[in-house]
């Protein structure tokens, strides 16, 4: 039998805690190991449940969601742990912040049960940024300001390939790896093995900090308002 997925709830709210417990141990490959109620404590209980995946509230007392994500992405010890953002709107200026932190994906509290559910299990495989379309315009919006402040460092890129710097760029779009195997007409198993080396050269913790990476170096260009 499958070891259930663990699941450590971070949010300041006791209600919204129970329902996303209730809602989560319905299912028998999920398992909720824990509750957490500040910043503080998420980092705390992510180190001694064994969580696999952590939802995150962004707004958390005595230390805010981005400061938990950046301290626990950044943990060699907890290197395994995805981290789930959870936000009253999903088009959110702080979003953006979260995935540069090593969030692996953000999802708006107004989702569907299921919609939850199915998230923490994309996010624990690492398979695919969690609402890619949103997620780009969310990227879109943000680099489009002109105080983003983000140094675009495009020789960071200099130690891929030239096909891992392509599948770079498709990855940054949104695209799926069916999808980018369709592209390129190459098995979505050579591409998984292309974007896994390149999160190494890269450093990146996931998918997600591809998109950013991919951003960040003007690799892919924000679509304008």
């Amino acid at each position: 039998m499958t070891t259930p997925i663990r699941v450590l709830i971070a949010d300041d709210q006791p209600l919204l805690r129970a329902s996303f417990t209730t809602l989560i141990n319905s299912t028998p490959d999920l398992h909720v190991v824990g509750e957490a109620g500040t910043g503080h404590d998420a980092i705390d209980r992510t180190r001694t449940t064994g969580a696999d995946v952590v939802l995150m509230d962004i707004r958390m007392p005595d230390l805010d969601g981005l400061t938990a994500t950046r301290r626990i992405t950044t943990d060699a010890h907890l290197a395994h742990v995805k981290v789930l953002i959870l936000t009253t709107f999903e088009i959110d200026e702080y979003v953006f912040e979260a995935l540069r932190s090593g969030a692996s994906g953000f999802l708006g509290k107004s989702a569907e049960p299921g919609d939850l559910l199915d998230a923490i299990r994309i996010v624990h495989r690492g398979d695919a940024l969690l609402s890619p379309a949103a997620t780009r315009s969310l990227i879109s919006r943000y680099l489009a300001r002109p105080d983003h402040g983000l140094a675009i460092t495009p020789t960071r890129l200099d130690r891929l390939t030239e096909r891992e710097r392509e599948i770079l760029t498709l990855v940054g779009t949104g695209l799926s790896n069916d999808d980018i195997a369709g592209h390129l007409t190459v098995s979505p198993h050579t591409v998984k093995t292309h974007v896994n080396r390149t999160m190494t050269k890269l450093d990146a913790h996931d998918r997600a900090q591809l998109v950013v990476i991919a951003y960040e170096t003007g690799l892919v260009r924000p679509v304008r308002p």
